[in-house]
C-alpha cells in the first residue's frame, strides 16, 4: 500500500495496515547535519511528517532515520536489512552522492542497484532522492578544518564530476523504475542566477534549513501528486 493511501485509512484500516513507516537512508544531509551538530527538527525527512500529518493527522507516520554522516551508498549495503529492510517500510527514500563523488562512479552506481534491487525484491516503494549541489566557490567564511577540502568540492561541482554521478543514478532509476525527485536539478536552476555556496550551512555540501524546506516540498509533491494542494487538515480520530 503507498503511503497516499495508507494516509487515508480509517479506524478498521489502520488496524489492518499498521501506521505508515517511512526510512530515510543516506548521508550525513539525510543525518540532520548542519556543521558541528545534528538539527533533527530542521531536517527534511521532519518537515516532511509534518506536512503529511497536516493533511491528515489519524494516521500516524513514523520517519526511522537509518542515515550515517560520512557515509557512501556502499556503506549501506552490510546494515540494509538490520536497518532498513527489517522495519517493512512503506517507503524509502535514498540519498546518496555527496561523499560518492570522491570514489569510483562505479562504486556508487553499483551499490545504488544493489539497494534499489533489494528494495524492489522486499516489496517496498522507494524513491531516489538527488542531493543538493556542492559549493561553487570558496567563500572566506568557510570553516577552517575544511578549507582545503573547498577546494576540492568546488571542483568536482564546476568540472561536472557532480553532474556525472547525478546522470548515471538518473540513469539507473529509468533503467530499474525508481521514482527520482531531482531536487539537484532544482539547486541547478538556483545556482544560474546566484552562488550556491551561500545556500550551503558549511559552505561545502550541508543546506542551510531553509534548503530543507526544498527537499521536503518536492517529496510532498512526489508522494501526494493532486492532494498535495489540499491544505485543510483531517482527522478521524474521534467520532467514529
Amino acid at each position: 500500500m503507498r503511503v497516499k493511501e495508507k494516509l487515508y485509512l480509517d479506524r478498521k484500516g489502520l488496524a489492518a495496515e499498521g501506521p505508515i513507516n517511512i526510512v530515510i537512508l543516506g548521508d550525513s544531509v539525510s543525518h540532520g547535519s548542519v556543521v558541528t551538530t545534528n538539527d533533527y527538527e530542521a531536517v527534511y525527512w521532519n518537515l516532511l511528517r509534518k506536512k503529511l500529518n497536516a493533511v491528515r493527522d489519524y494516521v500516524p507516520v513514523n520517519m526511522i532515520c537509518a542515515s550515517i554522516g560520512g557515509t557512501v551508498a556502499k556503506d549501506a549495503l552490510p546494515r540494509l536489512d538490520k536497518q532498513v529492510l527489517k522495519h517493512e517500510p512503506d517507503l524509502v527514500i535514498i540519498c546518496f552522492g555527496l561523499n560518492d563523488v570522491n570514489g569510483p562512479i562505479e562504486d556508487y552506481v553499483n551499490a545504488l542497484r544493489e539497494i534499489f534491487t533489494r528494495c524492489q525484491a522486499a516489496g517496498c516503494e522507494m524513491i531516489f532522492l538527488t542531493p543538493n549541489m556542492l559549493n561553487t566557490s570558496v567563500v572566506e567564511d568557510t570553516p577552517k578544518q575544511w578549507y582545503d577540502y573547498a577546494h576540492k568540492t568546488a571542483e568536482m561541482q564546476n568540472g561536472g564530476r557532480m553532474d556525472s554521478f547525478m546522470d548515471a543514478a538518473r540513469a539507473l532509476c529509468a533503467e530499474l523504475g525508481v521514482s527520482v525527485c531531482d531536487c539537484y536539478a532544482a539547486w541547478k536552476r538556483l545556482a544560474e542566477s546566484e552562488d550556491i555556496t551561500m545556500r550551503l550551512v558549511n559552505r561545502i555540501n550541508h543546506p542551510t534549513a531553509e534548503m530543507h524546506h526544498l527537499f521536503a516540498d518536492a517529496l510532498f509533491e512526489m508522494i501526494m501528486g493532486e492532494d498535495a494542494e489540499t491544505s485543510a487538515g483531517d482527522s478521524t480520530m474521534f467520532g467514529e
